[in-house]
């Protein structure tokens, strides 16, 4: 707990870096919490998962995305059946202008990294951009493991989940 809260407040300022699942629970949860635990792509979570999402965004002066990351938000979203898918999406627009701040790393340069074969272009994109500059959250075990021994600091969100934070 307290290596977390010590990662947490390095990076308040910096940023802190979004994944695809996590990203995905707040805006599901923004438009409707009930939802989250009904919905295939996060019923893992449940709403007090997305409280605590929302006091870590509200936490950060920089909230990171990737158009990678967004992309794969946008086509789970689209799973959603209406209201909630438009209303999911009309909360992304939202935070194009509210609260993200989105960087690219060229398909070309992403791809030349080792690990691109291993965990494809979103994952490998989160690497590239996110070392010596932003905190990862994830639920991803495989990518958080990768992070860390690349000496990207990273928490899993399931680690926070289970410590109450």
């Amino acid at each position: 707990m307290e290596y977390i809260n010590e990662l947490l407040s390095r990076y308040r300022q910096k940023g802190i870096l979004i994944d695809t699942n996590i990203l995905l629970l707040y805006f599901v949860g923004t438009v409707n919490r009930e939802r989250i635990s009904k919905f295939k792509r996060t019923q893992q979570f449940i709403p007090e998962d997305y409280d605590l999402l929302q006091s870590i965004i509200a936490y950060f002066r920089n909230i990171v995305t990737t158009p990678n990351i967004l992309t794969e938000v946008n086509s789970l979203t689209n799973q959603l059946s209406e209201p909630e898918r438009s209303r999911c999406l009309a909360e992304i627009a939202q935070g194009f202008t509210a609260f993200f701040n989105e960087f690219y790393v060229d398909s070309k340069t992403i791809s030349t990294d080792g690990s691109f074969i291993r965990f494809g272009l979103t994952d490998s994109g989160i690497l590239q951009l996110a070392r010596n500059q932003y905190l990862v959250l994830t639920d991803d075990l495989k990518l958080s493991v990768h992070l860390e021994r690349e000496e990207v600091d990273v928490i899993n969100f399931n680690q926070l989940r289970t410590l109450g934070w």
